[in-house]
């Protein structure tokens, strides 16, 4: 996927809310005023004050009030940047700086060499409590893709913090994961994802389900149970339901009901809850493939998780079963019903 110098653009047109009623001269004048007012501060490392210039000067930007640093060398922009954003940690409130944080990120992704610094101040902006504007997923992924076209691993890009006294996260590399899955680089987003625990960085019920979400939504069933598999048996860790439900709808879309059925039981051998939604979505499923033995198995043992298919599925299932003959297994679903009051 190519992201064009149009992307670019596109993020600078919505980068600020007001930028598209303000293409005047006096944009353009405001623009130069914060632009020298930051530069003044940034000289005399009075950079507490950065954030009170955003505000007090909040105005159309078509362009990066912090372009000036292409102008400084690169182990200065480091050193320059790292500064602002130590000084920003103790503001109050924490999202004072938040415009600050954006045009700084902004500028890091764009520049010519935007690893490891953009990830730092990704990292600030999001401990901060700050979201980046949703363009940021474009140059993130952008900047990210162009790097790994060098040939650079998972845990070699990500490491390349400490190099400037910070430390990848998981937080850090969720926003990564979104962004990537943003822009449907599932394939990219897979490889972070298995990437990120030899960064240190061990991935969360988040960082799975990101990824697995948009599997399904491409219906790339494989690699997502994989990925829920993993998740389960090697952190630990519990598959959100709405994560789950993802899963068997993509199985169920694509005719895979049988795997459905087996997600279900590996997730209930692991300790694992799965909640009536998931049951009902299987059973319907089945249902749909006329596997009314097989779909009276799962709501049996539906029933014994404490849930009740609806009524309409119900008749469905004792319907179903009589119509190829299995009445023996019909009453039995029956009157397993009918010991439920329902």
């Amino acid at each position: 996927m190519v992201i064009g110098v149009t992307m670019q653009n596109r993020f600078l047109l919505h980068f600020h809310p007001f930028l598209s009623r303000c293409l005047s001269a006096r944009s353009v004048s405001s623009l130069k005023n914060l632009e020298q007012a930051v530069r003044e501060e940034v000289e005399a490392k009075n950079y507490v004050k950065i954030p009170d210039l955003f505000i007090s000067l909040e105005s159309c930007q078509n362009s990066n009030p912090f372009s000036f640093f292409s102008s400084f060398p690169q182990n200065l922009q480091v050193q320059i940047v790292d500064e602002i954003l130590q000084s920003f940690i103790p503001i109050r409130p924490r999202s004072k700086p938040r415009l600050a944080y954006s045009y700084l990120l902004s500028y890091t992704l764009q520049s010519s060499h935007p690893f490891p610094l953009a990830l730092a101040v990704l990292q600030r902006t999001l401990r901060s409590g700050c979201l980046p504007v949703p363009q940021t997923h474009v140059l993130l992924s952008s900047a990210w893709l162009d790097q790994c076209c060098v040939s650079q691993s998972v845990p070699d890009i990500l490491l390349q913090m400490q190099s400037i006294g910070y430390a990848p996260d998981c937080g850090t590399c969720n926003y990564l994961l979104s962004s990537l899955c943003a822009v449907d680089q599932l394939v990219e987003a897979v490889k972070v994802l298995r990437g990120m625990g030899g960064a240190g960085c061990i991935p969360d019920s988040n960082s799975y389900g990101t990824v697995i979400g948009a599997l399904c939504r491409v219906r790339e069933t494989a690699e997502a149970q994989d990925l829920m598999k993993q998740m389960v048996v090697q952190y630990g860790l519990t598959p959100g339901q709405g994560t789950l439900v993802k899963l068997l709808a993509a199985l169920r879309a694509n005719r895979e009901i049988w795997k459905a059925i087996e997600m279900i039981e590996f997730l209930e051998k692991e300790g694992n809850s799965v909640g009536f939604e998931s049951y009902e979505l299987v059973i319907e499923g089945c249902l749909e493939k006329y596997e009314y033995v097989l779909a009276a198995k799962v709501a049996t043992g539906m029933t014994e998780r404490g849930f009740i298919p609806y009524i309409r599925v119900r008749q469905k299932i004792i319907e179903g079963l009589a119509s190829i003959n299995e009445w023996k297994i019909a009453c039995a679903v029956r009157q397993r019903f009918a010991e439920l009051k329902s």
